[in-house]
């Protein structure tokens, strides 16, 4: 099931979880949840949370166009302003923001968060205040591509890619080949 990496110099050995055809599979199966769950895609909107949620949210709109034959909104929220940690860091340190970009309006829409990794919850919490923010959905459901556990805060996805046990020690990456080159999922 996992496929062991050899550790560089040193390092920590990693175990990849999911590879390209399993990353796509997950995708899929989300793609068919959310049509089911929602009764088809009308009035629904696909947000990924900059960075690998974004890139998600893309490969997803386009599972959903081809399963049903039309097209999704979606859009990319950054929540670097809204993040809970920003206090815990370096006052001098200006953080990085990359901007929010959702074509249509929030009003009344179910709106799908789409995240790359569940952990504490703290990333998702200031995902739905930056959306609340600009509106008022009718609904804010949630899919994530790994769910590792170890919430600090009552949040619950709606789909998931896969659920994989972690120790809190443990780093959980996914690489996406729009941004890293290489398409997998491993524990470090």
């Amino acid at each position: 099931m996992f496929r062991m990496i050899p550790a560089e110099r040193g390092g920590r050995v990693s175990k990849e979880i999911l590879d390209e055809q399993a990353i796509r599979r997950a995708l899929t199966r989300i793609a068919h949840e959310i049509i089911e769950r929602n009764k088809g895609i009308k009035d629904c909107v696909l947000v990924g949370i900059k960075t690998r949620g974004s890139y998600l949210a893309d490969r997803l709109a386009d599972r959903i166009k081809e399963i049903e034959g039309e097209s999704i909104a979606t859009g990319e929220i950054d929540i670097t302003l809204y993040r809970d940690d920003l206090t815990h860091k370096r006052e001098d340190a200006e953080p990085e923001v990359h901007g929010t970009d959702i074509k249509v309006e929030v009003n009344d829409k179910k709106v799908i968060l789409i995240d790359d990794v569940l952990f504490t919850g703290r990333t998702v919490r200031a995902a739905l205040d930056a959306i609340v923010d600009l509106g008022r959905p009718s609904q804010i459901q949630l899919a994530v591509l790994i769910d590792r556990g170890h919430r600090e805060l009552p949040i619950r996805p709606d789909y998931v890619g896969k659920n994989v046990p972690t120790a809190k020690t443990e780093v959980v990456e996914v690489k996406l080949q729009e941004v890293d080159k290489e398409e997998a999922v491993r524990i470090n």
